[in-house]
């Protein structure tokens, strides 16, 4: 069984996090730990191996790249993601250089891109090369944050962020 924790200083959050991945993965497969305190997750990380580690980035006392840089230490081979609804370019640089962080996930977050990045996290080897795509996708998403990330619209169009898809013929 695959071991997930989750780190936020909202509880509504956490507890939305935990439902969301309950919904999709069964107990056997992935088990689910929450922890609103920093601090406390990295005591936790020091008892425990966790093969995913998702943590917000703003939290009193230790913020999320500072927290998924010392999980990296632990544990190198644990696939650190971030979450959060700063998206300016010094903290997914920071994220990305500090942390080695797999995904940043944006709040508001989707829930189907969401789980398909932990489905992802999950089978990914941090400590295996990465491919050149993969490399490309990076240096592309560290340039311009939310590049790679595309929603696409019931008609095969690319949707922009907070628009709605318009009916053919209607504007």
């Amino acid at each position: 069984m695959k071991r997930l924790l989750i780190v936020d200083d909202q509880t509504p959050v956490l507890h939305a996090l935990r439902r969301l991945v309950q919904r999709h993965f069964k107990p056997q497969q992935l088990g689910v730990e929450v922890c609103a305190d920093p601090l406390q997750a990295l005591q936790r990380l020091q008892q425990a191996h966790f093969d995913v580690l998702i943590s917000d980035y703003r939290m009193p006392r230790l913020d999320g790249v500072t927290l998924l840089a010392r999980a990296r230490e632990l544990d190198p081979r644990m696939v650190r993601m971030m979450l959060s609804a700063a998206a300016d370019f010094g903290t997914v640089l920071a994220a990305v250089n500090r942390a080695g962080v797999f995904r940043y996930i944006t709040k508001p977050w989707s829930e189907s891109q969401l789980i398909a990045d932990l489905r992802a996290a999950l089978v990914f080897d941090p400590c295996a090369a990465p491919s050149a795509d993969e490399r490309e996708r990076r240096r592309l998403e560290a340039l311009e944050p939310g590049i790679t990330q595309v929603e696409w619209g019931p008609n095969g169009e690319v949707l922009m962020p907070g628009h709605l898809p318009t009916r053919p013929g209607k504007l």
